[in-house]
């Protein structure tokens, strides 16, 4: 193992909370939905039985509906290390009895992290791959269930398209996409908290504004007034995006599902899952912007499609697309709008488009690249075939990490590590991209 690869073994054990692994040492203390998906892939390259655990004490938070809450709190944290806090979601009626969870969700990665696991774990030897078969035959009903929440209460008119209803649903969670839809929240009207995130990252210009975090907290109010009713809520939510990114990693998961339904011996119920994945394709096809040459979300509340440029709007590649849009969507990724800007550091997709007029370099969501979507990029490349766009955007992704460590997201033009050190997913995709050969 080079010297990267044992930096990200070590981010790995450094936040392993022995079923479990933290996000960060600090920022994030709890364990996180989609994070937790993205670390199973990481450990899967060190231990892939301590892999499949990760997902397993995830759905211990499981809701009784199929519900799976973007964060399990651990209880042994400090009341105000982070905010919300469990107390803040009224969650307690829904959640499993003794666990405290949030009451909202986050892109459904994990069909498509267990699937990774599995074809890891075929090099780990016959008893290792028996273990992880085990392991699969009890999440894949957990799995099926999470997808089935999603598809009915996310998506009650079949039309492929998953409504998130608050911007830390879609895991991007102040990226312009969502500038519209909240500036028609009136910040005072959400409560003011405290933000120990300003005390671990420091800079406040790397997050969210206090404004935003008025507006989000707000959200969850509204939730909360109607005991997180999913009906109601898509009813009468102020917020209620079609989210194009979610919907694909949703596509791209249910194809994953199918390939486990097939490993725990229910190949009828494959079948379901890939119509699943197609219909969301359907769906995503209705977005598709010609003009644009990009895929646009929804604001239901707007009756509007977003008009700002970011990294969702590649969310075909990442479910799979036709080989003309798939085309499309590789030359937009090496424009100038993205990875091909010459005022990029590396060649990598940033999470907002260079020439959007919301770029902002060190804030968050609104312009620093993120290995885990270069990630799903990635992934998406090498399974449409270019294999060569995949190999350099690999390549390109490993320098950066060999350069920054394993941080949250990197400044794109000047390359500064920012947000949180020794952050677990990174470490993960990390050890996943060291463990690719092509």
């Amino acid at each position: 193992m080079d010297e990267l690869g044992q930096q990200a073994a070590d981010v790995l054990r450094r936040n392993d909370r022995g079923g479990w692994t933290r996000p960060s040492p600090e920022l994030y203390p709890h364990q996180w939905s989609w994070d937790a998906a993205f670390v199973a892939i990481g450990w899967a390259h060190l231990d892939p039985i301590r892999a499949v655990a990760e997902l397993q004490s995830l759905f211990v938070g499981q809701w009784s509906n199929g519900m799976l809450p973007h964060v399990v709190f651990d209880p042994t944290v400090a009341a105000g290390a982070y905010e919300p806090g469990p107390e803040a979601w009224s969650s307690a009626g829904h959640s499993p009895f003794g666990v405290a969870t949030s009451a909202i969700c986050q892109p459904p990665v994990h069909a498509l992290a267990l699937q990774r696991v599995r074809e890891v774990s075929t090099g780990s030897g016959p008893e290792v791959l028996d273990a992880v078969d085990t392991a699969i035959a009890d999440l894949y009903p957990r799995l099926a269930r999470w997808h089935r929440w999603l598809r009915s209460a996310r998506d009650p008119h079949g039309t492929g398209l998953i409504t998130i209803l608050h911007p830390w649903e879609s895991g991007l969670d102040n990226s312009p996409r969502w500038d519209d839809a909240l500036a028609r929240i009136d910040p005072s009207v959400g409560p003011d908290g405290p933000r120990p995130d300003l005390d671990v990252v420091g800079d406040p210009a790397q997050r969210p504004t206090d404004d935003d975090y008025r507006r989000y907290r707000f959200l969850l109010e509204r939730l909360i007034a109607v005991d997180h009713d999913q009906a109601q809520a898509l009813r009468s939510h102020p917020f209620r995006m079609h989210d194009v990114w979610f919907s694909a990693i949703l596509a791209a998961s249910d194809d994953a599902l199918a390939d486990l339904a097939v490993v725990v011996g229910m190949p009828e119920a494959a079948e379901g899952h890939r119509a699943d994945g197609d219909n969301t394709r359907a769906g995503l096809d209705r977005c598709w912007d010609t003009d644009l040459a990009r895929c646009r979300d929804i604001d239901l509340v707007g009756g509007a499609p977003v008009a700002a440029d970011t990294i969702a709007g590649f969310a075909p590649l990442v479910a799979g697309t036709n080989i003309d849009r798939t085309a499309k969507l590789v030359d937009r990724l090496w424009s100038p709008s993205y990875a091909g800007n010459p005022s990029l550091t590396w060649a990598l997709p940033p999470t907002t488009a260079v020439d959007d007029p919301a770029f902002d370099a060190r804030s968050y969501w609104r312009g620093p690249q993120w290995p885990p979507m270069t990630w799903l990029l990635w992934r998406g490349l090498r399974r449409a075939g270019h294999r060569r766009s995949a190999s350099r955007l690999r390549q390109t992704a490993l320098d950066q990490l060999r350069a920054t460590g394993c941080t949250e997201y990197v400044e794109p033009c000047t390359g500064e590590p920012l947000g949180s050190r020794d952050q677990s997913w990174t470490a993960a995709v990390a050890l996943d991209w060291l463990a690719t050969t092509d």
